[in-house]
């Protein structure tokens, strides 16, 4: 039997999943309302599943950070309503496996688990996308003079289209990513190139690219 721990702060949320993952054959062997119970769990039950809220108490991320690192044989889910490219970025950079959705069917939910066991992904169609533009922006360009500073492929997409004088929100559609996210890039942009707003960011872009 596949034993799950459930991590939420809202316990009829906690009853729901519990009801239709035992009614599945599952065996919910805990459950926490916070972070730091939920970690306290895991360790004590060695679970073949943490199930994980995003934005408990704690914060769910932290706990999948610490799940992945003291029981590494635990296969670490998030539930959450969060459809933010910046939390699922960091489940995914933290040990999580799946990211699934409150809104999912609960009879969806073992099976899901199911896929995430067998080796396969579990992430809602629209953040697989977010997901693989993120990966596919990790390569490196240089913007400034000299060696300049090192951006990611996606920083820089995303500085060139602040040259071209386009809004957060247009970047956001263009990249098929969040408002969040977007400004996320920018303050690292701004950081890289040590420059205090937008304008200047785009001044060294554009002096970078002059032949």
């Amino acid at each position: 039997m596949t034993s799950v721990v459930v991590a939420d702060d809202h316990a009829p949320t906690r009853l729901g999943v519990r009801l239709a993952l035992e009614e599945a054959g599952f065996e919910v062997v805990g459950e926490a309302a916070d972070a730091p119970t939920a970690v306290d769990v895991a360790r004590a039950t060695n679970p073949s599943v943490c199930l994980l809220d995003v934005h408990m108490p704690g914060n769910g991320v932290t706990a999948a950070r610490a799940i992945a690192r003291e029981v590494p044989g635990t296969t670490i889910v998030m539930l959450t309503v969060s459809r933010d490219d910046t939390d699922l970025f960091d489940a995914v950079r933290a040990g999580a496996s799946g990211y699934l959705l409150k809104d999912i069917d609960p009879e969806r939910l073992p099976h899901a688990l199911r896929a995430v066991l067998a080796g396969e992904a579990a992430l809602p169609r629209g953040l697989v996308l977010r997901l693989m533009a993120e990966f596919r922006g990790r390569d490196e360009r240089r913007v400034g003079r000299g060696r300049g500073a090192r951006l990611t492929e996606r920083e820089w997409q995303t500085l060139r289209l602040l040259a071209h004088g386009c809004s957060t929100a247009e970047i956001a559609e263009q990249q098929f990513v969040s408002a969040v996210t977007v400004r996320t890039h920018v303050s690292a942009i701004l950081r890289k190139l040590q420059v205090p707003d937008r304008a200047a960011a785009v001044r060294v872009f554009r002096e970078s690219n002059e032949k």
